[in-house]
């Protein structure tokens, strides 16, 4: 008898113990700090190395005056590097006329110093049309000004200059507004069988390579689009005057985008918009933009479902942001998700800057967007929000998103425009998990506006001199 209730008393305590150790372990994994993840997220991230072999554009005819059509000889140059087993194939200084440029596995386009590329506003140089993926839909279209298709190891490097010589003459009117130049009776994406026709083909699953569009459709090329491709670098050069977005991984793993400049304040120029990727490193990049710095994206409503593939594990460093819709930015082409995004030591300001950080979208995307977390951010001035959520971004539908865990730490706004903190979400699907700590917004109209949300939390948040401690369930 006595030997039972010692043992009784032994499991007793033993499951205490189990009990205890359980509960002590959820409390450690709720305060975990999730920057933690972040060098294991940035180990798998490698830029690729190339062969030490060059092959200069000049040695296959092209000629630096700016004028003369270099294009046969570029492809010539990357033909001939492919063949070696790759390399790095280079530009020297000078100005080059070229089309579009179209990379091969284990090739570096690499711009020397005082190189500058003058891509045609040749419309039908563009052509034949490829696979690729246009406002988050897949298509048929003109080729990106440069362009790698299920490639690996590419890379575009250097010290010179992308220009895309956009304006107000040649591909910003197509936008369809006139202070791209577009005037009345001239034609535009948002002709019913234009850029809504395609919309309409991805709807009713239309087979991608029945979805032809190009000339006489008016959807402007990306400018450096690498699809389905692994192993992508992008470095040290300026990219001026886009059609449209300008950094446009799509479906790519393993991205380094290490020290470019973006300047470019036409319709939808987006800095850079990794859609569909997994471990992109955004690292020490000037953007100055007509729409978002930087906006992270997975595809639109049935055609981004189709595809499935969200964004992961997306890390923003040391990074300066001037004109734009926002600084970081996640949609609104959002379908397939995201989840795992870390931006540390970044610097935001200018009037024409709207927000720091912004997530859009709709019941139209759907798709979860998760994991989302910003520290040592210093922002001069935004014009509208610091912090904007919104899932009425666009129509409704059957879709309805899932925006949650958000933290945004030591950030410092001088100047925060109409609204600190705006989160508009659904009854049945808040805004849920936002944290902010150690946030100081001075110059705000209205501190915060929500709108169904869940487990809001104010540490150390001051706004407008006064200390605001929130915690909202």
């Amino acid at each position: 008898m006595m030997k039972s209730i010692k043992n009784n008393q032994f499991y007793l305590g033993l499951l205490l113990v189990i009990l205890v150790w359980g509960c002590s372990g959820s409390k450690n994994e709720k305060t975990k700090d999730p920057w933690d993840e972040l060098p294991g997220i940035l180990e798998q991230i490698k830029a690729p190395e190339f062969q030490d072999k060059t092959f200069s554009i000049t040695d296959f005819g092209a000629v630096a005056d700016g004028e003369t059509d270099a294009s046969e000889a570029i492809q010539k140059a990357i033909e001939a590097c492919s063949m070696a087993g790759g390399g790095k194939v280079v530009v020297p200084s000078g100005e080059f006329a070229t089309g579009p440029i179209h990379l091969k596995s284990n090739i570096n386009l690499h711009l020397e110093e005082g190189a500058r590329l003058l891509f045609s506003t040749d419309p039908k140089d563009y052509l034949p049309m490829v696979y690729t993926r246009w406002e988050g839909v897949e298509l048929m279209n003109y080729s990106p000004l440069i362009y790698a298709f299920e490639a690996e190891n590419i890379a575009v490097t250097g010290e010179g200059v992308l220009d895309g010589q956009a304006n107000a003459t040649n591909w910003w009117p197509w936008k369809g507004k006139s202070q791209y130049g577009w005037e009345e009776g001239m034609p535009m994406q948002e002709d019913v069988d234009k850029r809504p026709a395609l919309f309409e083909m991805a709807e009713n699953g239309v087979p991608v390579e029945e979805r032809k569009f190009g000339e006489g459709y008016y959807l402007r090329p990306q400018f450096v689009q690498p699809y389905r491709c692994k192993n992508v670098l992008i470095k040290g050069v300026t990219i001026v005057n886009s059609p449209m977005w300008i950094l446009n991984p799509v479906l790519c793993e393993n991205v380094t985008i290490e020290g470019v400049t973006v300047e470019s304040h036409g319709p939808n120029s987006d800095g850079c918009d990794p859609e569909s990727c997994k471990n992109v490193l955004i690292k020490d990049c000037f953007f100055n933009t007509g729409d978002d710095c930087i906006a992270i994206k997975s595809g639109r409503n049935a055609d981004g479902r189709r595809i499935d593939v969200p964004s992961e594990n997306i890390i923003i460093q040391n990074c300066k942001m001037a004109d734009g819709h926002g600084g970081v930015v996640i949609g609104s082409e959002i379908s397939g998700g995201v989840k795992n995004v870390f931006a540390e030591n970044c610097e935001m300001n200018s009037p024409h800057l709207d927000r720091a950080l912004r997530i859009k979208t709709s019941s139209m995307r759907g798709g979860v967007i998760e994991n989302i977390y910003l520290k040592n951010i210093q922002v001069g001035q935004v014009a509208q929000q610091v912090v904007r959520v919104n899932m009425f971004y666009e129509d409704s539908g059957a879709y309805v998103p899932t925006v949650r865990n958000i933290q945004v730490e030591n950030m410092d706004v001088k100047n925060g425009g109409e609204v600190g903190i705006l989160l508009e979400g659904y009854e049945n699907s808040p805004v849920e998990n936002l944290l902010l700590k150690n946030v100081k917004i001075e110059e705000v109209k209205e501190n915060y506006s929500f709108s169904n949300v869940k487990n809001i939390q104010f540490e150390n948040v001051e706004i407008n001199g006064s200390k605001i401690d929130l915690e909202q369930p």
